[in-house]
């Protein structure tokens, strides 16, 4: 074989893994939607549905303690308010307010976790911030709404729950800087 049908050969090798990759940039899209529906990762209530799901349960109470963190970050984060009280099935809106205590510009993405595990299943989210990538330039202040609704369906013996975001910040290929070791947990 001589050099010539050698670079052929890996060329041909390479349009085919760039092919590959193509499609699997597109497969993960779906993949990952799918994933987060799964697991109620990414509950996003779609507008239509808020309009299915009207049912207020007006004789029970919910207390949602807002939480918020930040790893590897120069930010400070918080809840405006650090609960509320919801009927089951209500439609409500809580603040968190994020500053960049630094002299650069950042980006940074929050992750959901929920307390109890369940909730995910029956939180679901009008608005959030938590699945865009947020930048903020040195200094700056931002207020962002969280829309959500507990639905009914939640068991009746939980009476208080826990939404918690943490910001992690994202490298410059947009990835989250994850670097978390065992006794961080």
């Amino acid at each position: 074989m001589n050099v010539t049908e050698a670079n052929s050969v890996v060329l041909r090798k390479l349009l085919i893994f760039t092919v590959i990759m193509f499609g699997f940039g597109f497969a993960l899209v779906p993949f990952y939607e799918k994933i987060c529906e799964v697991t109620g990762i990414n509950n996003l209530l779609q507008a239509d549905t808020l309009a299915e799901n009207t049912q207020v349960d007006m004789a029970r109470w919910v207390t949602v303690e807002l939480d918020a963190n930040t790893r590897g970050l120069p930010w400070q984060f918080k809840p405006l308010q650090s609960s509320v009280r919801v009927h089951p099935g209500e439609l409500t809106q809580v603040v968190y307010e994020v500053r960049n205590n630094s002299d650069r510009e950042i980006s940074g993405q929050a992750i959901p976790s929920y307390s109890p595990q369940l909730l995910g299943k029956h939180l679901k989210k009008l608005e959030c911030f938590c699945f865009s990538k947020q930048v903020l330039k040195p200094r700056e202040v931002r207020q962002m709404p969280v829309q959500f609704l507990i639905e009914p369906g939640l068991p009746t013996d939980i009476n208080t729950v826990t939404i918690s975001y943490t910001f992690f910040e994202l490298g410059n290929d947009n990835t989250a800087s994850l670097d978390i070791n065992a006794n961080q947990l």
